[in-house]
């Protein structure tokens, strides 16, 4: 199994949730890591900022954007495992600029492919989305249920996964490509559940969603990070798609009444017709099978769900300014 301490690892957008944890669980694990995240003359690293100094002192950062394919190839030079975590990633959004999610998600896995191509990295670990598989047509799911694009992003993610299968199959690229279901924990923004529901309990008596009877398998994003780790070190991942998830779902209604009642305040639950997907596209049930993680990762969950949301929840208590609770973030 290959050791990642001494390689010479690229993550692409390492300002964001999953690739910031990531990022910091490789520097800790002795790689030599550079991080690409999106240009702005701002000069922000976005969730790198929150990384512990010593921590994010061992890390090249690097702006750029995916859709520059000069830009790609010059981050990508010299890397011997590439992480490709870099996307828009938010469903709500991508209803109203589509492009915008092909234009970075397609052209920008295609831009990376291209020049690990080029360079020859040992291990190239692609990022999918348990989005692809729509509404689950049998639970739980395995890695070969059909895809289907229920919103522009997993359209957008499912074009990236089919071309990183292509650089795998017509290339040997040595791709992996690892599909988290629903990830969640600390510094994760108010454009995915968990926190829309931790942020508004926290400050008001009114907690608004969308629908409340589709079911989503959770996992905490050390677990995930965990996964992905494995993936880019096991050589019998080369070339597969790998499910992480908990093998178990619930309700985002149930899961709004658990936050709740781990916060510990009375709040009313209420369906905001603004915050539900367009009909068609809402996915119903997502619940991983995991079989194949376990079986070439020798991956599985170690975080409860109470553990995760306790943890989650004190960071966004901590952080609670952050948080536009009264804004609908898409």
């Amino acid at each position: 199994m290959m050791s990642l301490r001494g390689k010479k690892v690229l993550v692409t957008g390492a300002g964001g949730f999953i690739p910031s944890h990531l990022t910091e669980a490789l520097v800790k694990a002795g790689a030599d890591v550079t991080a690409f995240i999106r240009y702005n003359s701002r000069n922000d690293w976005g969730l790198l900022e929150e990384i512990p100094d010593e921590i994010r002192a061992g890390i090249e950062i690097v702006p750029g954007d995916l859709k520059d394919a000069d830009a790609v190839r010059n981050v990508c030079r010299g890397k011997e495992v590439i992480f490709h975590l870099g996307a828009l990633i938010a469903i709500p959004y991508s209803y109203v600029n589509p492009r915008d999610h092909v234009e970075t998600n397609v052209i920008g896995t295609l831009n990376v492919l291209t020049a690990a191509r080029e360079f020859e990295p040992e291990r190239v670990v692609h990022t999918s989305t348990s989005e692809v598989y729509g509404t689950a047509q049998y639970t739980p799911i395995d890695e070969s249920h059909p895809l289907q694009a229920q919103s522009p992003y997993s359209a957008s993610k499912i074009a990236a996964d089919k071309i990183a299968e292509s650089f795998h199959l017509s290339y040997k690229l040595p791709v992996v490509t690892v599909r988290p279901f629903n990830t969640y924990g600390p510094r994760q923004s108010a454009r995915a559940v968990i926190p829309t529901i931790i942020s508004q309990a926290l400050t008001s008596d009114t907690v608004r969603l969308g629908s409340l009877t589709p079911r989503r398998d959770l996992t905490f994003v050390k677990d995930t990070v965990r996964g992905f780790m494995l993936a880019a070190r096991k050589e019998s991942a080369v070339g597969e798609v790998v499910n992480l998830g908990t093998q178990e779902d619930m309700s985002i209604g149930e899961l709004a009444d658990r936050c709740i009642a781990l916060i510990g305040r009375k709040c009313e639950v209420v369906e905001d017709q603004q915050r539900i997907r367009p009909e068609g596209s809402e996915v119903m049930q997502l619940l991983a099978d995991t079989t194949k993680a376990g079986k070439i990762l020798g991956w599985k969950p170690e975080v409860t769900l109470d553990d995760g949301l306790k943890a989650t929840i004190e960071y966004i208590r901590e952080n609670t300014s952050r948080f536009k609770a009264d804004i609908y973030n898409i």
